[in-house]
């Protein structure tokens, strides 16, 4: 074998293990899953600065028609890792956080609705809310 045969081989086996390294999670899959996280419907937010990491993770931020803005990033199955499993690697649910200065459920946290003191705007009071004071 000459230098530049094992160097083509070299580069070529670097590309395959690089490539297997990237997320295989479909913009379908993406939206259906950030839509259970945000309680939203698709198509009532749009998906922007969608960046993946090595290992599968993707970042991404979400914008509601209504102004709420979400970080939310979420795992999926890398294409070494769906060889390695034969397909039967999940993604990851998306996991998503409001952001401060979005309006997050169309609301601000802790507001209360005329004429309900102690109540939360929108949503039943649960203990849960009661003991972080937010009802």
């Amino acid at each position: 074998m000459t230098l530049r045969s094992i160097t083509s081989i070299a580069l070529a086996t670097a590309a395959v293990v690089l490539a297997g390294c990237a997320a295989t999670t479909t913009q379908e899959t993406l939206e259906q899953r950030t839509a259970q996280a945000i309680g939203r419907s698709v198509g009532q937010f749009t998906i922007s600065d969608r960046s993946e990491e090595t290992g599968g993770r993707i970042n991404f931020m979400v914008n509601t028609r209504d102004g709420a803005i979400y970080s939310c990033y979420m795992v999926g199955a890398t294409g070494f890792q769906k060889a390695m499993t034969f397909g039967q690697t999940p993604h990851s649910d998306a996991i998503c956080a409001a952001r401060v200065g979005g309006n997050a459920r169309g609301g601000s946290p802790g507001a209360t609705a005329p004429g309900q003191p102690g109540s939360r705007a929108g949503e039943a009071c649960n203990a849960l809310l009661r003991a972080a004071g937010r009802c």
